[in-house]
């Protein structure tokens, strides 16, 4: 697409990730929100539904309808879809089928294999047909193939968190891609805005609880471009929980170095091939802050903003390799990285909106 004004239509706006969409959206300097849509609130303004973008006149006159992908298809240029899993499908095939290019924030593309999508999703996927057009939208790695997309999948925000600080590792060779170890901490707002017991304030505040052990949905797309990095099929142990903030991840990679290091000269030698990896893989990213020294990847630091944090320690006690990062779940983990992918397929600034 060319550089210039583009027309935007979001389904699924009311949602935590649709609202942080729209949110970005109405800032954004090369973008018309056009249409949003909720079945909720259809006919009530977006300042109705949303009190704090009251300010802005935008707001006040865009309203709510229901979602209809033959009308997005008329209004919008650029569709985003903030809807569960197999309800994304549903627009995705008739949205690109009237020429819009779609940026779907569910996991319905991300899969290459509906094999895969049937195991970890229960159900057969509903627009296999679609699966070989669809580029994975991790930028910093698919930059070239979202230029010419017509559907994006937006990847999921463990994925983004292990995938991100991973996959260079892996490319160099610089770790042996068996025995990977990931443990990740998110805030409430991951499990979407919905109302069910185990999300209400009393059941998780001043409580810290592990789920979805041993096989989280999220395993398929991780070990997909795990394996893809490291030209072989690639197993890793993901345990992921639940911790009382609104927002945030962050991710603890336990991994085996290639090489064996047993004394500190040895360490600092790897140390400096992984310094370099990183530094050759993201030096030059916008949104990939490399911490060096004794910084470590904090949740405050992100939240709010398009950025993920990555740091690493080599341990000469075990012999791993202990790699970290922090991300905000709904923007670089979500509406975030959606945006940016945007901005690629447009031709825009990457920053755009963003910072």
């Amino acid at each position: 697409m060319k550089k210039g004004s583009v027309k935007v239509g979001v389904i699924g706006a009311s949602g935590y990730s649709g609202e942080e969409l729209v949110r970005l959206l109405l800032g954004h300097p090369y973008v018309e929100l056009t249409a949003i849509t909720s079945r909720q609130y259809a006919g009530q303004s977006l300042a109705q539904v949303f009190p704090r973008f009251g300010h802005l006149p935008k707001a006040r006159q865009l309203r709510f309808s229901e979602p209809n992908a033959d009308v997005l298809g008329r209004q919008a240029e650029v569709v985003f879809l903030a809807l569960p899993h197999g309800v994304a499908a549903e627009f995705a095939a008739p949205l690109i089928a009237q020429g819009a290019q779609v940026i779907d924030l569910s996991a319905d593309f991300r899969l290459r294999n509906p094999a895969v999508y049937r195991e970890f999703y229960a159900r057969e996927h509903p627009a296999p047909e679609l699966l070989g057009k669809a580029v994975y939208g991790l930028t910093e790695v698919y930059r070239n193939s979202l230029k010419e997309a017509a559907l994006i999948a937006s990847p999921g925000c463990y994925p983004t968190s292990i995938l991100l600080p991973t996959l260079p590792l892996l490319r160099a060779a610089l770790i042996k891609p068996t025995g990977i170890i990931a443990d990740s901490l998110s805030g409430v707002s991951g499990a979407g805005r919905k109302a069910e017991l185990d999300y209400l304030f009393v059941e998780c505040n001043e409580s810290i609880r592990p789920y979805g052990v041993p096989k989280h949905r999220h395993l398929s797309e991780i070990e997909q471009e795990l394996s893809i990095a490291a030209g072989q099929p690639v197993v890793i142990q993901f345990t992921p929980h639940l911790i009382p903030v609104n927002r945030g991840i962050l991710t603890t990679l336990y991994l085996a170095p290639s090489q064996h290091f047993t004394d500190e000269g040895q360490r600092q030698a790897l140390d400096e091939q992984i310094t370099a990896c990183y530094r050759n893989a993201y030096g030059q990213e916008p949104f990939v802050r490399l911490l060096e020294g004794k910084a470590l990847p904090d949740t405050k630091n992100v939240v709010g903003t398009n950025v993920i944090e990555i740091a690493w320690r080599l341990d000469v006690r075990t012999g791993r390799l202990i790699v970290l990062s922090a991300l905000d779940n709904i923007v670089k983990g979500a509406s975030g990285q959606a945006v940016q992918s945007m901005n690629v397929l447009c031709g825009f600034p990457e920053t755009a909106g963003l910072i």
